[in-house]
């Protein structure tokens, strides 16, 4: 999306997507809203996991992103995307330490009935699915940024389609093929 004079938005990303660390604390201000939402649903999707409050979520990703001197988010759903993996790697990082605690850090528990102990592992989901989202942003970026923005940012599809200035027709094909390469990434052994 180039920058327009009537988008002062896109030109903030613009900014920010050239290096400047002031455009990019603006561009932060002004997407704090979307950006908290999105924290919410972070810290939603692991209620009972994740202690984190989505404010502390968000300043903590804020700290990850402004740590980085070049990062490449063209357009407002590009940087919402970004944020989002940011906030699921900082979730992700946090359960790993808290089941390490947890679990004595080196220390190694056995139960009588291991089977059943081990048949239930939120931290292990959540690890197969950034591993199966990493994957896939390797392989097909652009439906890894429609993932995170359907189900991580919690956008509809006519706002992806509106964001991405496409159908929503579309949208729905490439959220179907996001699905399936997931589901297969996830199944396989």
């Amino acid at each position: 999306m180039p920058p327009t004079a009537d988008d002062p938005l896109a030109t903030l990303v613009a900014r920010a997507d050239a290096g400047d660390r002031d455009a990019r604390d603006a561009l932060f201000s002004t997407l704090y809203a979307d950006l908290h939402r999105l924290a919410e649903i972070h810290v939603h999707r692991h209620a009972g996991n994740v202690t984190l409050s989505a404010t502390t979520l968000l300043h903590e990703a804020y700290m990850s992103l402004a740590e980085r001197d070049r990062l490449a988010f063209p357009d407002r759903a590009r940087f919402l995307a970004y944020a989002s993996r940011a906030m699921r790697g900082l979730a992700l990082n946090y359960l790993r330490e808290r089941r390490a605690q947890k679990r004595g850090g080196d220390l190694t528990f056995t139960t009588l009935n291991e089977e059943r102990a081990g048949a239930v592992d939120p931290l292990g989901d959540l690890e197969a699915l950034d591993e199966a989202l990493d994957e896939l942003a390797t392989l097909e970026p652009d439906l890894a940024q429609l993932v995170d923005l359907r189900f991580f940012c919690g956008f509809s599809i006519d706002e992806i389609a509106a964001m991405r200035g496409t159908s929503a027709r579309t949208v729905h094909r490439d959220w179907a093929a996001a699905r399936l390469l997931l589901h297969r990434s996830l199944s396989e052994p």
